[in-house]
């Protein structure tokens, strides 16, 4: 049975959400009612009503996550005063270090698991490589590269499968059923992940200070980068998982999220509640880490997520083409859900978890909708009586609330003056902040209508999977980026010429939406340009505190 203060905290959580949905809408009846309503006006309405429950989560989120941020002596204790008092001492059981892999460089995998397995004590933690990579010259290089490592890491283990059944989730799987004897937990981790001796060490003393902890996530930042993209977008990232990690788990509690790596596990568990069949099409689930989650909850174990990053990273795509790829991946992943959340078994928390996983791409087309309906009110002179004011007012609350985990994490940097020291003191914050809202800005929309795009195909047969993914820094040919972003620029010059046959406010107001899909193209060869991240780096721009040596 829950706790009163659990209860008790999502009770509030709940008022506070609904407080802000009901704002947003009041504001959107009152922009779009005067003059009476059009058919598209209540269309627009209908979408808006969709995306809302996405924005109060984030706001709602980013508010209780910053309250605590600047009202608690010790925030993550405040959240988790169980895993804060888990101070490390010496681990009990045995650990594996579990990375998965498959057609990955392994010049690049391999030296962060050394300097990991150099600062644990050997008696207690192994190291599992788990490839997937298909038989033939790769993965005789892979295994070459393995035991050439290994002679100098003699805990080392490395395992390859002859197929890859049930992708990440299977590999895993296969290890816990045939490699696991002896082992107590295990450390997931992906081919970009890096972690520090003493986060990996803490995460092993969290669990073994709870016999009924499954999983403690750990939050996870973006390794330092070179390149334009991913040094822009994970310095606004970083800033708003943190109030939102630290927020969800103030209301969340023993039924948090588990993100599929950067997490010590608890096998016997895990092996036996978290063994994922096909979907009722015959599927197998593609992002399982969510579903794993819920299962051990409805089990009645914990799932806990430690809403601090310090030594826990993993690697961003490095460029835009790279990141929309990866992130229709994980659409298509998370629209399964929706065959999920019927099944027995689930308790209401882990139901939600689904339903949150499935609104974080579910807003995409409801956004673009009403783009498109906005165009054809403004043409057809629906929006003649639309109050300017208020609609602005409008605009600027729905993006505040959707952005509102950045945007709390940058009035957290502000607010503490040695957390602003961190990144370079207030005004080089300012500055990277400033930067990383116009990029965003930029990206964002071409970023909706790529996921729309996808997702009203993928009902009519549109497959797919987990591929290799690019990890080296590399530019991006107009060509390319041209092949990939046609569509969004397409659908940005249509619309520029609708909103400006509508009459120059509307242009004006739709202006920033019409840029970023107008500018898609070079937009994704730009951010991958060797000379702009050159200079973001030697203007010390969103540098992360690893970058500053801290």
């Amino acid at each position: 049975m829950l706790a009163e203060p659990i209860l008790l905290r999502r009770a509030l959580f709940l008022l506070l959400a609904l407080a802000i949905t009901a704002g947003l809408a009041a504001l959107a009846v009152a922009v779009l009612a005067p003059g009476g309503w059009t058919v598209w006006e209540a269309l627009i309405l209908a979408c808006f009503l969709g995306t809302i429950p996405w924005s109060a989560l984030s706001a709602a989120n980013a508010l209780v996550g910053l309250a605590i941020l600047l009202g608690a002596r010790d925030p993550v204790a405040a959240v988790l005063p169980a895993l804060r008092a888990a101070r490390p001492p010496p681990p009990q059981g045995r650990t594996a270090i579990a990375i998965c892999i498959r057609n990955e460089d392994m010049a690049a995998v391999l030296p962060p698991l050394g300097r990991l397995m150099d600062g644990l004590p050997a008696s207690h933690f192994d190291l599992w490589v788990l490839s997937d990579t298909p038989s033939g010259s790769a993965a005789e290089a892979e295994e070459a590269a393995f035991r050439a490592f290994a002679t100098s890491h003699p805990n080392a283990h490395y395992r390859r499968r002859t197929s890859n059944e049930g992708f990440k989730a299977g590999n895993v799987m296969d290890f816990l059923d045939h490699h696991a004897a002896g082992l107590d937990y295990f450390l997931c981790l992906d081919a970009d992940s890096e972690m520090a001796p003493a986060a990996v060490l803490r995460l092993v003393a969290c669990l073994e200070a709870d016999p009924r902890l499954a999983i403690v996530q750990q939050l996870i930042h973006g390794r330092p980068a070179t390149a334009a993209f991913p040094r822009l977008f994970q310095f606004g990232m970083r800033h708003g998982m943190r109030t939102w990690a630290i927020g969800q788990a103030w209301w969340q509690g023993d039924q948090g999220p588990y993100w599929g790596h950067n997490a010590v596990i608890r096998i016997a568990p895990f092996r036996e509640h978290c063994r994922l069949g096909p979907l009722p099409d015959g599927s197998r689930i593609l992002s399982h880490d969510q579903v794993e989650a819920t299962r051990l909850t409805a089990a009645g174990w914990k799932v806990r997520v430690l809403p601090d990053d310090e030594g826990s990273a993993e690697g961003n795509p490095p460029t835009f083409g790279d990141f929309v790829t990866r992130d229709l991946r994980w659409a298509g992943g998370n629209m399964q859900y929706l065959a999920l959340l019927r099944l027995p078994g689930q308790t209401w928390m882990a139901r939600w978890q689904l339903v949150q996983a499935i609104l974080l791409f579910l807003g995409a087309p409801l956004w673009c909708a009403i783009l498109l309906l906005a165009a054809v009110n403004a043409l057809t002179g629906g929006g003649a009586a639309t109050p300017t004011l208020a609609l602005v007012g409008l605009l600027a609350a729905a993006w505040a609330c959707h952005y509102a985990p950045k945007l709390a994490g940058y009035a957290e940097m502000f607010a503490k003056p040695a957390l602003a020291a961190r990144y370079g003191g207030r005004a080089a914050a300012a500055r990277g902040a400033a930067a990383e809202i116009l990029f965003t800005t930029l990206m964002e929309p071409a970023r909706l209508m790529a996921q729309s795009l996808f997702l009203l195909a993928l009902p009519f047969g549109l497959k797919v999977g987990w591929v290799p993914q690019n990890r080296a820094d590399r530019g991006v040919s107009w060509t390319d980026a041209a092949r990939q972003f046609w569509p969004p620029t397409l659908a940005g010059v249509a619309l520029t010429v609708a909103f400006a046959a509508a009459s120059p406010l509307t242009l004006l107001l739709a202006a920033p939406v019409l840029l970023s899909l107008l500018l898609a193209i070079p937009f994704a060869v730009v951010t991958a340009d060797a000379g702009v991240s050159a200079r973001l780096r030697a203007a010390r721009l969103c540098a992360l505190p690893e970058e500053r040596g801290e």
